[in-house]
């Protein structure tokens, strides 16, 4: 496993070593996999993780609703849609698409749920857009959306479902380091338990900035144990003959 002192020390080269920007650049982590058939459901990672800190970015919300919450989803989404509107959106791709890339995430009440996915959910759903029950975004017409809203700003979508790699951003460079360092031992913790084999399924981890550097952090299993290997046992001196001097020109003329 790696340690958090492994993510330490790989954060801080990380900044080092880039040069500074004019803006805040993302920190993002990646999580490499192996020894998975993805084409099984069962070993693809598909997570919702819930973060100890917000990523540093704005994350907007787009609600499908009914009455019941049209209220309510005013006052704490960024886009509203209710449900006497979604026959405006038929046939209408484009709009739906636009949606999908100004939204993080979706949130749909449950008894509506059906007009949904057959007005939205051919765009929606190939972009991982649609309102995932997982992810707590199918709530009943008495949810409390204000607590939704604010689990959502610090919630993580994690997936490896088509390559063998999980990628995210875990925050902003110029948030402090240990926020940082929550939210990747959150990520990885979440990541390693709902691999199969753990440790084992893991083939390397590495840290970047947007614009940035690609570094790799800490050591796999087979590398340490191969490191193991060949470390030589320390050997007692061995003592050598001292060699024998040549004998000079004039030696030899002594020598006659």
């Amino acid at each position: 496993m790696v340690s958090k002192e492994e993510f330490t020390s790989a954060l801080q080269q990380l900044k080092t070593a880039s040069p500074k920007r004019k803006f805040a650049q993302s920190v993002d982590l990646i999580i490499n996999l192996k020894e998975l058939d993805l084409k099984k459901p069962e070993e693809q990672v598909d997570l919702w993780v819930p973060l100890a800190h917000p990523k540093g970015k704005v994350v907007k919300i787009a609600a499908l609703v009914g009455p019941e919450l049209q209220e309510q989803a005013k006052a704490a989404c960024d886009t509203v849609i209710t449900h006497d509107e979604f026959k405006r959106y038929e046939g209408k791709k484009k709009e739906i698409k636009k949606l999908a890339r100004q939204h993080d995430y979706f949130i749909a009440q449950a008894n509506i749920m059906p007009d949904v996915a057959k007005f939205f959910g051919r765009v929606l759903g190939p972009r991982g857009k649609m309102p995932n029950p997982k992810a707590g975004c199918v709530v009943p017409p008495n949810a409390n959306l204000k607590a939704l809203i604010e689990k959502l700003k610090k919630t993580l979508h994690v997936v490896a479902k088509t390559q063998l790699s999980a990628k995210c951003s875990v925050g902003k460079e110029d948030m402090p380091d240990d926020k940082l360092l929550d939210n990747i031992m959150t990520i990885y913790n979440a990541v390693l338990h709902a691999l199969p084999q753990e440790q084992n399924n893991i083939k390397s981890i590495l840290l970047k900035l947007s614009m940035g550097p690609v570094l790799k952090v800490g050591a796999t299993a087979e590398e340490k144990a191969t490191k193991k290997k060949r470390t030589p046992a320390a050997a007692a001196p061995v003592e050598t003959a001292p060699a024998k001097k040549a004998a000079t020109p004039e030696a030899k003329g002594e020598a006659a």
